[in-house]
């Protein structure tokens, strides 16, 4: 059982509190939505929570069932889909799969063949990743991240660069392969976050 508990966390770039006094906690087997404008700082709170970045002020606690998980741990423990992460370029897609596998364990009932099929892209397992459109970048990111067998799922804005058909996609994607994982959504967009069972708006916490 993973909990993520923030007890007045607050969050500040130069002179400027991007939030402040923010006390939640995320379960497992739960899904969570964290929603407000661009700007309101629904990026940083996931950066936090995924601890690539420190709070301000506060304190975030990571435990596994009555065990703290250690910072230097926390990255084993989650996958994060954002539109500020980068795949590596001079990868081909293949290599791309090997190398994030070496990290992390795909999601039991999966190997390389089973998730290459999912994405739909097996005709280009050898192009280099710079070739891709942003909307195949997108499909690969959500694959990698959804798929890796981790008990907590972060999304920032999944749905960028999906036309139609790349975000039913991904809504299948999500309902079919989450499997009672803690999942955090970061939108403004209703068709991400649509199966999550919990709003958070970030405006509360000005």
């Amino acid at each position: 059982m993973i909990t993520i508990t923030l007890e007045n966390i607050g969050k500040r770039f130069s002179h400027e509190w991007i939030f402040r006094r923010v006390n939640l906690q995320f379960s497992s087997g739960k899904s969570y939505a964290v929603l407000g404008p661009n700007g309101s700082g629904k990026s940083t709170l996931l950066q936090l929570i995924a601890n690539n970045q420190s709070p301000t002020e506060g304190k975030l606690t990571f435990s596994n069932g009555e065990n703290i998980v250690s910072s230097d741990d926390v990255f084993s423990q989650i996958s994060l889909c954002a539109p500020y992460m980068q795949l590596i370029e001079e990868f081909t897609l293949r290599e791309q799969f090997h190398f994030h596998f070496s990290f992390k364990k795909a999601l039991e009932g999966f190997d390389e063949d089973a998730i290459q099929e999912m994405l739909g892209l097996r005709q280009h397992l050898n192009k280099q990743i710079r070739y891709f459109s942003s909307g195949m970048k997108q499909r690969v990111k959500l694959c990698l991240s959804i798929l890796s067998d981790v008990p907590v799922v972060l999304l920032d804005e999944p749905a960028t660069n999906l036309d139609e058909n790349g975000i039913e996609w991904y809504k299948a994607l999500l309902k079919n392969h989450i499997n009672g994982r803690l999942l955090i959504i970061s939108s403004n967009r209703k068709e991400e976050y649509a199966l999550c069972e919990e709003q958070i708006l970030l405006t509360d916490y000005k």
